[in-house]
């Protein structure tokens, strides 16, 4: 084994039955921090994997694999995060109708606990999307209103 591996031994069957019902229940939720955090499929499904292994009552060993950089390096420095009425004031919109917004899924949020945040540069494409259908939508009237012989 290199030093990239480690081994976790299996668990105790108390610990075994109630990580089997909790995999059961398949609503699966990863805190980071306090932080709700959806993970990618790949990693939620490596996840779930090692968890089903210990749930069967398996030691695992996990080892990391070296590999190839395919994305850019992510911008130094952490990412601005703006509550909710920071984002509502940003975005010109009640605060209601953002949360409204975020539990539809149309603008991502991130949970600090039971806390959302939203990253600016979400609210400016929300923001430049409505602004488009706004636009496309004044297009399509004009184009309407030009053929209209009652206008004439």
């Amino acid at each position: 084994m290199s030093e990239s591996s480690r081994t976790v031994p299996a668990l105790p069957d108390k610990d075994t039955l109630a990580l089997k019902r909790a995999l059961a229940a398949g609503d699966v939720t990863v805190f980071v921090d306090g932080t709700a955090l959806r993970l990618p499929d790949t990693a939620r499904d490596a996840v779930l994997d090692l968890l089903s292994r210990l749930a069967a009552g398996n030691p695992v060993t996990l080892s990391s694999v070296p590999s190839v950089p395919a994305d850019p390096p992510l911008p130094a420095g952490p990412v601005p995060l703006l509550t909710t009425s920071q984002a509502a004031a940003a975005a010109g919109i009640s605060h209601t109708y953002l949360r409204n917004l975020t539990d539809a899924g149309i603008i991502p949020v991130q949970y600090r606990g039971s806390h959302r945040r939203i990253r600016m540069e979400d609210i400016q494409s929300w923001l430049e999307s409505q602004q488009a259908a706004k636009a496309a939508k004044a297009a399509g009237e004009a184009s309407g209103n030009g053929a209209d012989p009652a206008g004439a």
